[in-house]
């Protein structure tokens, strides 16, 4: 084997090594202005709204769990059995990353008690996904702007905590 053709191998070994990273086998610290418990209490014009959401979100290190209570004036398709009195709840956990004034949250849909839902029944199961916008109104305040939706919220913390890295 020539030299060169040792050189390509060796450099493709490294890059192959290089790139491959294990998954860390405990929490990372995430973001220590949003460690705990975030309420949102209402929604701008909701009275006028025919469908609207509200968040409560905790966050635990670079964990986030965030439940979505949602309300309807109409019944948007969904059976009886799912919508009661126009009102129903979804969950999601997963993790989240900060950069700079853009918040993402990657996870997967859950249940209340915070086992994987699996898919079918009532509403969204899989991948949640959802990213916002922050802007830091108080200490205890947060505007969020969900790219989901036009209609900025604001959460006030509840419960304040600290990130104490559990295994995963």
């Amino acid at each position: 084997m020539r030299k060169s053709h040792i050189l390509y191998l060796l450099s493709f070994v490294f890059i192959l090594a290089s790139s491959c990273r294990f998954n860390p086998d405990m929490q990372g610290p995430g973001e220590a202005a949003l460690q705990g418990e975030w309420q949102q209490d209402s929604v701008v014009l909701q009275k006028k709204l025919l469908n609207y959401s509200l968040y409560h979100f905790k966050f635990s290190c670079d964990s986030f769990f965030v439940s979505i209570k949602s309300f309807s004036k109409a019944n948007g398709g969904y059976p009886d059995s799912c919508v009661q009195n126009g009102q129903w709840s979804e969950y999601a956990k997963g993790v989240y990353e900060q950069k700079h004034d853009t918040l993402r949250l990657k996870g997967l849909f859950s249940n209340a008690d915070l086992t994987y839902k699996i898919e079918g029944g009532c509403f969204r199961s899989g991948k949640y996904e959802e990213t916002f916008k922050l802007v830091k109104k108080a200490d205890s305040v947060i505007q969020f702007f969900p790219t989901s939706s036009v209609i900025p919220f604001d959460a006030h913390l509840t419960k304040r905590s600290s990130c104490t890295p559990k295994p995963l």
